[in-house]
């Protein structure tokens, strides 16, 4: 099933999800790894790479936010402050996703130096080019980074959690349903 269900996620919704999940792991292993280089000729692909893939993910979760406008996610399992919980740090980790690799292209911009992505398109410069545009981009990108980290380790804990607990959680995002 593509679409998601009452109680269960598509296939279209877990493709998203764990494609994102991936994509972000590559992300910040990379970000770690440029934080502690110097800019230079030898590593400046890598720099390119980061930029091109932060912009594959914002470019998957405008697709899953419109993905589930037309299909809407199931439910949290059970109810309560859990329920609560889980939808204001999913929309927290959705607004990140958003705004981190928007802050990086802004800082980016900033620099003077074209966008370009998998080394073919060059993206339109989104914020004048200025030393204090740059530094403030880079510090929110910096910023916002550290946030989702813990939101996201709040995420795949309490996912583990529930799933120990047995309520299927984490086995709805793997399988599409809480239960065989």
């Amino acid at each position: 099933m593509l679409r998601n269900g009452a109680e269960s996620f598509g296939l279209v919704s877990r493709l998203l999800h764990w494609g994102i999940a991936g994509l972000v792991v590559v992300m910040l292993s990379l970000g770690l790894r440029l934080e502690d280089m110097q800019p230079g000729l030898a590593n400046l692909w890598l720099y390119g790479l980061h930029k091109s893939l932060g912009l594959l993910t914002l470019s998957l979760m405008l697709a899953r936010i419109l993905w589930h406008l037309y299909s809407p996610p199931p439910r949290p399992i059970g109810g309560g402050w859990q329920a609560r919980a889980a939808r204001a740090t999913h929309g927290a980790i959705y607004l990140l996703l958003l705004a981190i690799p928007l802050s990086g292209w802004i800082g980016s911009a900033a620099t003077g130096l074209d966008v370009v992505i998998f080394d073919r398109w060059t993206l339109p410069a989104i914020a004048p080019v200025s030393p204090d545009w740059e530094a403030r981009a880079f510090a929110l990108h910096d910023a916002l980074t550290k946030v989702l980290i813990l939101l996201l380790f709040l995420h795949m804990g309490a996912a583990l959690k529930r799933e120990m607990d047995g309520d299927g959680t984490l086995r709805r995002m793997i399988t599409g349903r809480a239960r065989d």
